[in-house]
């Protein structure tokens, strides 16, 4: 019986050890079909994100509690690197410059690893396990804005012991390209995951630090995670551009609101100048300008307040714009009718119309659509270059409306700049038989900003011209409703009075 129990135990040693191999295998070989199948759905394309990323989180936890496991792949890699915690000096990780068919390349990335990587590790002499991911793919890491990301390459790093952050010598990783970058089109960030299931994660450059040298950007992260180099569209704002133009644009609008109430107080204390349609429609356009003004200032103060508060401010931001460019179209269909007929027009309720026209219809299509379709309002995103916290107001969410609005004010523009061009030429035919050229330029400036054509200036926010259209735009536009009541104070304080439109009956 007691030489049965060495026997005995030796057994049950031998079937524990067969059963331990064949379980690993059978980890390993799930291991690497679970990277299979996450490899043929990035090859598919990004149309199951969500999926996707859950995978790569399980995988993340099984390469932490198992064996070395190491896979190469077309969209992804992955490294696993054991040391002693007291014996780690740093890591030197460098790809190479792979050739794939039909002549592209993989672009070279590299990652080094500090010694202080395991100062914050409690559990000395003991084996440590980094592991490294490689994703060739942009559909895993995916923001609401559909970020892009240097070479499609995002580089992945952690302990398997735990978390790693505030190092005082950061994690370099370096990315190769042929692109013509620098701070205004690119920077290194990582991913933050999202803060709830399902939830949709972000890029972040808190941490990080971004060196451009020719064909290489540097990352100088203090924490593992994944990394990446997003780059940035080129209508993309800094921190510094942002603010100035929130500045400038909060002043201007106030000083408009300002004037605009001014004149409008006054007129309604001189009722006889009220009698006269050319006046009337100078208060319509500066009551929409005021509204415009207003609204505007609130989509920004109000960008943090509930969904709903916003989408409707948003909603009368957009009326007070549809509405300022159509009284902007009435007061060009008036001018023509002023200065271009050679003859008396006479139009029935003529006044009634203009208001239905250009107070009814915005009005009404606006509505329609915040009670149909409410989303089309809400939290704009604004984005700027140096993070990734972009800054938000309460305006048009979708890009049909988006585009639908630019085409009713590109057509709008058109025509005025249609009669203010007519205008230009009687002026300057006028102006050489009197001598009066100066003060006819006088004029051509005041109706300048009575049409509003200086708001197609918003058609030329591209490449070089983006930086100062916005600059220019922000100030003559958010300054019109000062200009206006400066050119109807003008043009009244030298007017006889009493003159009446001929355009009614």
């Amino acid at each position: 019986m007691a030489m049965c129990t060495p026997l005995l135990i030796t057994l049950v040693l031998v079937h524990h050890l067969v059963t331990t191999s064949i379980l690993r295998a059978q980890v390993l070989e799930e291991t690497e079909s679970e990277w299979d199948a996450l490899e043929k759905e990035l090859q598919q394309g990004c149309s199951s994100t969500l999926r996707s990323r859950e995978r790569l989180n399980q995988l993340e936890e099984k390469l932490a509690h198992h064996e070395k496991y190491n896979f190469t792949g077309s969209m992804i890699e992955t490294y696993v690197f054991k040391f002693m915690t007291e014996h780690f000096r740093g890591l030197n990780l460098s790809s190479r410059m792979d050739g794939k068919p039909g002549g592209a390349r993989r672009l070279r990335h590299a990652m080094k690893f500090p010694a202080e990587l395991v100062e914050g590790v409690q559990m000395r002499g003991m084996e440590q396990e980094l592991i490294c991911i490689y994703i060739h793919s942009p559909c895993i890491f995916q923001d609401a804005h559909n970020s892009s990301v240097l070479n499609n390459n995002v580089l992945g790093a952690f302990l398997q012991s735990g978390h790693v952050a505030g190092l005082s010598h950061p994690v370099e990783i370096q990315f190769w390209h042929d692109m013509v970058l620098d701070a205004s089109n690119a920077t290194c960030v990582f991913w933050q995951p999202g803060a709830g299931a399902g939830s949709t994660g972000s890029w972040s450059r808190k941490g990080c630090e971004t060196i451009h040298r020719e064909g290489t950007v540097i990352c100088h992260c203090d924490h593992l995670t994944y990394f990446a180099v997003l780059l940035l569209p080129s209508s993309t704002l800094s921190r510094a551009q942002l603010a100035s133009l929130t500045y400038i644009s909060t002043i201007g609008c106030s000083l408009s609101a300002a004037a605009t109430i001014c004149t409008l107080l006054l007129c309604c204390f001189s009722r006889q100048r009220l009698r006269d349609n050319t006046t009337r429609i100078h208060m319509h356009l500066l009551a929409t300008l005021l509204l415009l003004n207003c609204s505007f200032l609130l989509s920004t103060l109000l960008a943090t307040s509930t969904e709903g508060l916003c989408r409707v401010t948003a909603a009368l931001l957009h009326i007070g714009l549809l509405c300022a460019l159509a009284w902007m179209a009435a007061e060009a269909f008036h001018l023509l009718l002023l200065i271009i007929k050679v003859y008396n027009v006479y139009i029935q309720h003529y006044l009634l119309k203009l208001c239905l026209f250009a107070w009814g219809l915005p009005t009404l299509v606006v509505v329609a659509v915040l009670v149909f379709k409410s989303d089309t309002y809400g939290y704009h995103t604004i984005s700027i270059s140096e993070d990734n916290r972009n800054a938000t107001m309460c305006w048009l969410t979708s890009l049909p409306a988006h585009y639908a609005t630019l085409c009713y004010a590109g057509l709008i523009l058109l025509f005025n700049t249609v009669v203010l061009g007519r205008v230009v030429m009687i002026l300057q035919r006028i102006g050489r038989q009197k001598g009066q050229a100066r003060k006819d330029w006088v004029t051509v400036l005041g109706l300048t900003c009575l049409l509003g054509t200086t708001w197609g200036l918003a058609f030329f926010s591209f490449d070089v011209f983006l930086i100062p259209q916005l600059y220019l735009f922000t100030i003559l536009n958010s300054l019109q409703g000062l200009f206006v009541c400066l050119w109807y104070i003008t043009v009244h304080c030298r007017s006889k009075p009493g003159s009446i439109s001929n355009t009614s009956r």
